[in-house]
């Protein structure tokens, strides 16, 4: 492993570097400045075919400096948090906003938003792992998966851990600092039969170690996923539902709040401008972020701004109830921050949930959605196209996989064709959803 990682120690160091950054600035003219510094230390392992395929060891820090010199604005940053650096990213910082133009919107978020309420969120849980134990625990998954009859070779498997720390601070006075930690092991197998080879994979991640799946628990799962897609053909031309897995229901999410960023909102490049308040999924949907929620991925008393963070309601029984705003986007669009500089934390959503078995008897026909391949989707118009693999559903029931088709249709129109949401919540992210069945979207096979 790497040299033992002291988070007290590294981030009362980052707190004091920041504090130079600030005074610096101060000292050289800036009327107002924001620095961000963090440092990172993990561990990546992976191994294929029983054997030891890489072993990375890294640490990475950097300092982010912004200041403002009146509606001027210039950025700097380093990978080097020494005193040295910081002068010379300040410095740096200076000359550029000394050339830039002038823009109404830029600044600090205001000082009376700057967040106060700063608990421990239980977010850093360090893994006391030596390189040989994580290349064990790696070994150990892929072997389960490779233990399963029909699974002919492996694309490896690969363990992650990892701690850090985030400061925030800016000429306010505000300074925020947050310990992480973030492990994750992996495994993708191969199964090959008369009609091809197959691949799949599956994974656990969590912030607490404790918290992961078992390695054979993991290799087995993805063992089992790739059995599955064995004898795989081309569906049905036509319109039809639509089931997306839970992890690929995540991603509807994130195309979502993509389409309600300030930034995409304020530069015009978003299907939902200026479409507060409209329905857009059915009355019995609602959509917030818990970015207090303790020990979860994405958790923060503070955003990128310094502004204390809160929950939000972004979609309010099927309605656009608020956008996703930082300070900046909140002013180039004539509103308010929502405390969204850096993005969502911790989204859930509110929905009669049902089971995977009520989804396909509810759907009849059509097909369960498990990968999609190619980035089909169009911020713009809301125009969604991508390639995908599955299974064909028929009567209710899975009926045989299939593979080498195209999904399409437009989000809103997905949205508010949203006929039900899945018990089968995957938690292993920051978005927490179950599976979600499309009423009807075209899908083109063979």
């Amino acid at each position: 492993m790497t040299q033992a990682f002291d988070a007290a120690a590294q981030q009362a160091q980052l707190e004091h570097r920041s504090r130079q950054a600030l005074e610096l600035a101060r000292m050289l003219g800036a009327d107002a400045c924001e620095v961000g510094a963090s440092v990172d230390q993990g561990v990546d392992v992976s191994v294929r075919e029983g054997e030891v395929e890489t072993v990375e060891l890294s640490r990475d820090q950097g300092i982010a400096v912004t200041v403002y010199l009146g509606k001027r604005k210039g950025s700097a940053s380093s990978t080097d948090a020494g005193e040295a650096s910081i002068r010379a990213v300040v410095e740096k910082a200076i000359a550029i906003a000394r050339y830039t133009g002038e823009d109404a919107a830029a600044g600090l978020a205001d000082a009376e938003l700057m967040a106060t309420h700063l608990p421990d969120l239980k977010a850093h849980h360090p893994w006391p792992l030596t390189t040989e134990e994580a290349i064990d625990l790696a070994l150990a998954c892929e072997a389960a998966g490779r233990g399963k009859a029909g699974i002919k070779s492996s694309d490896g498997a690969s363990l992650s851990s990892g701690e850090g720390v985030r400061v925030y601070a800016n000429s306010h006075g505000f300074l925020g600092s947050q310990r992480g930690s973030r492990h994750s092991l992996s495994c993708m197998l191969i199964a090959e039969d008369a009609a091809g080879m197959q691949r799949d994979y599956d994974f656990t991640s969590a912030r607490d170690p404790r918290d992961l799946w078992a390695p054979e628990c993991v290799g087995e799962r993805a063992a089992e996923k790739t059995l599955r897609r064995l004898g795989a053909r081309r569906p049905a031309t036509g319109r039809m539902p639509v089931l997306f897995d839970p992890n690929l229901a995540v991603g509807l999410v994130g195309s979502l709040m993509g389409a309600i960023a300030g930034g995409a909102l304020f530069r015009q490049s978003s299907f939902l401008c200026d479409r507060l308040g409209d329905a857009l999924f059915p009355e019995w949907f609602s959509l917030q972020e818990k970015p207090m929620e303790v020990g979860a991925m994405a958790s923060s008393p503070f955003d990128n701004d310094g502004v204390q963070t809160r929950d939000n309601v972004f979609i309010d029984k099927g309605r656009l109830s608020s956008y996703m705003l930082s300070a900046y986007s909140a002013r180039r669009l004539g509103m308010s921050t929502t405390a969204n500089a850096g993005g969502a934390r911790n989204l859930r959503i509110t929905a009669p949930l049902a089971s995977r078995e009520e989804l396909l008897e509810r759907m009849g026909r059509g097909v369960l959605v498990t990968e999609l391949m190619g980035q089909g989707v169009n911020g713009v118009t809301g125009d969604y196209s991508r390639g995908a693999a599955g299974f064909w559903v028929e009567n209710g029931k899975i009926q045989h996989p299939v593979e080498e088709f195209t999904i399409a249709g437009n989000l809103e129109a997905m949205f508010r064709g949203l006929a039900g949401v899945g018990s089968d919540i995957d938690t292993r992210g920051s978005i927490h959803t179950g599976s979600w069945l499309i009423d009807e979207m075209t899908v083109a096979g063979g």
